[in-house]
């Protein structure tokens, strides 16, 4: 009696170890795609003086990388469908991690706009092969952790932000410290890769065929893109709002943008927890409510302490949208995860694309305080069509 129990013990150990070892081995993956695009984004100003371009130039240049990503989409949940997450998070994320010292060498516009779009479709491509891992790993363990892997990423944003400005500090190249990033990618994932998920969850290996998406992951996809329009918001214009309409002082000025990122990445390690407790449905109201009400703060009181509680809020309503999004296109029942996150990601990157210029017309229209409100609105609908899906509520 007391052998069976200490093997049935030993087989309960067994599990547990084997699925938290999965889980760090995905989420090692979701921290080297952070990790190499915060790196690349750390050198953007020393890229920009080498090749001596104007703001106009490199704001047209840096439109490259986005195209490059919405050109995956209709590939990424193809060829996740055919060859599995496992493989294509292996090709892709080294195909990221190898073109990141191609952007650091380039030595022409023509050259680094070509490497850009590698780079997005690379990018994107890892993102929802990592994404259809997590939800396999998500469905092991029986509850919502899909945002402690986005916050993983988050943190890895962090990480190589940090990094790049100690390279800077030692006036090491930005070719130099991408090669130094490649080296890691390539340990890193040689470590965790044997440990990721082999089989994805709902896989369509059979003949490929387009399915249209159910009401439930077009509403999704719509929450998503109001997150992704809201953070993209807080990421582009953020410290232009802190200067020009908060007048904060020059040396405060980045700490809007600090605040906001600080709460978005703390915000989705404890959000697997609310999810848990109260259900997405309710996070998920409870984040639209939070990304209106710190932007409406924000604008209406428009002072340094003010609005940086307001994008303290926002950060924090951030935080779920898009792991949550996620999570429930992977529970689809009419398509393959893969497929589905594809076409969450396909309806959610129009906010990402669509957000920042948004900003700018508005803000040229009227102001940049009516351009905010109006992100605030965008921000409110992740709680209005949350309440009108029973499908999303109940997941």
């Amino acid at each position: 009696m007391t052998l069976i129990l200490m093997d049935m013990t030993d087989q309960t150990s067994s599990v547990i170890l084997n699925k938290t070892r999965l889980r760090i081995a995905v989420a090692s993956i979701f921290f080297v795609h952070g990790l190499n695009f915060s790196s690349w984004a750390a050198r953007i100003p020393d890229i920009q003086l080498k090749l001596g371009l104007s703001e106009a130039a490199l704001g047209g240049v840096l439109l490259i990388l986005p195209l490059g990503s919405l050109a995956s989409l209709p590939f990424s949940g193809v060829i996740i469908d055919k060859l599995g997450s496992r493989l294509v998070v292996l090709v892709a994320t080294l195909g990221y991690a190898l073109t990141l010292p191609f952007l650091g060498f380039s030595s022409s516009v023509a050259m680094l706009s070509v490497g850009l779009f590698i780079y997005g479709f690379f990018g994107n491509t890892v993102n929802i092969a990592v994404n259809t891992q997590a939800i396999g790993v998500q469905t092991h363990y029986g509850r919502t952790i899909m945002a402690s892997f986005h916050g993983t990423w988050s943190l890895a944003g962090f990480t190589g932000a940090g990094i790049g400005t100690l390279m800077v500090a030692l006036g090491i190249e930005p070719q130099v410290h991408y090669l130094i990033m490649l080296a890691l990618v390539v340990v890193i994932l040689s470590i965790n890769y044997p440990h990721t998920l082999k089989e994805d969850v709902n896989r369509n290996t059979g003949k490929f065929k387009w399915v249209k998406p159910d009401g439930t992951l077009v509403k999704i996809g719509l929450i998503a893109m109001c997150g992704m329009m809201s953070e993209g918001c807080m990421f582009d214009w953020s410290g232009v709002y802190f200067k020009k309409v908060v007048e904060a002082p020059e040396a405060w000025v980045p700490l809007g943008f600090s605040a906001f990122m600080m709460t978005m990445a703390g915000g989705r390690f404890i959000s697997d927890r609310l999810t848990n407790r109260f259900g997405i449905g309710t996070v998920l109201k409870g984040s639209g409510i939070l990304i209106a009400s710190g932007l409406i703060f924000a604008v209406a009181l428009p002072y340094f302490a003010t609005a940086l509680i307001g994008f303290l809020l926002v950060g924090f309503g951030v935080s779920s949208v898009v792991p949550l999004a996620y999570s429930v296109a992977g529970k689809s029942k009419t398509m393959s995860a893969g497929m589905a996150l594809t076409m969450v990601s396909s309806i959610s990157f129009l906010g990402f694309l669509l957000g920042p210029p948004l900003i700018g017309f508005i803000a040229e229209a009227s102001s940049l305080r009516a351009s905010f409100l109006f992100i605030a609105v965008i921000g409110s609908l992740v709680a209005v069509i949350t309440s009108m899906s029973k499908t999303i509520q109940r997941a």
